[in-house]
């Protein structure tokens, strides 16, 4: 995906204490998952989303073998590794940079940051997962040394299972995390009230 197909919003990148990647989910686009920044309590923060090809990330389910996504989703890992890239090299240390996705997106999130784990200032996933038919431990390295992660979900949700959230805890966990994991039952395909004000907390810690 081409650098351009990047919406930004908030304070300019070279004035803002903390910035934050949004990613948005299937079928939906940059525009959408922006509208989160106007109810997050994030002062002082640079907003970044980017636009995925023709509204997806990867062509289908987070949870078929990898290779059937590919070369979508190394692509789309790509452009989320090459946005912190850019946010460190503009500066910002890696506590100072926040992560936050919903359902595809959200599984989007996890993927990047634990293909890329450090200290962010927060990871926030509404509705995903890590992503392949299984979790594959070796796919990722680093650690987060105590970075704060906040998982989502709806039980049942009709695309991410709870096992796979869970499993999902747990593989970050071990990596230096400190997850915290919410599963609503019956909760919606949506972001709801309940889990913004989940993430106001974790960006205010």
């Amino acid at each position: 995906m081409h650098k351009r197909n990047i919406l930004s919003s908030g304070i300019p990148i070279e004035q803002a204490s903390h910035a934050m990647i949004l990613l948005h989910g299937r079928g939906a686009d940059a525009r959408g998952i922006m509208e989160l920044s106007g109810v997050l309590d994030a002062k002082n923060f640079a907003f970044l989303a980017p636009q995925a090809t023709n509204y997806t990330w990867y062509p289908y389910s987070f949870m078929a073998p990898e290779q059937a996504n590919q070369p979508w989703l190394d692509s789309a890992i790509a452009t989320v590794h090459g946005l912190i890239d850019e946010l460190l090299e503009h500066g910002l240390t890696s506590e100072q940079i926040y992560l936050l996705g919903f359902s595809q997106g959200a599984c989007l999130t996890l993927e990047s940051a634990a293909r890329k784990a450090m200290n962010y200032g927060g990871v926030i996933a509404f509705t995903g997962g890590l992503i392949g038919e299984t979790i594959d431990p070796a796919k990722y390295s680093g650690s987060f040394d105590g970075a704060p992660i906040l998982i989502c979900s709806g039980n049942p949700d009709p695309h991410v299972p709870a096992s796979r959230v869970k499993e999902s805890t747990k593989l970050l966990t071990e990596m230096g995390a400190r997850v915290s994991e919410h599963i609503f039952p019956g909760m919606p395909h949506t972001v709801t009230q309940e889990e913004i004000d989940l993430a106001n907390k974790l960006i205010n810690n």
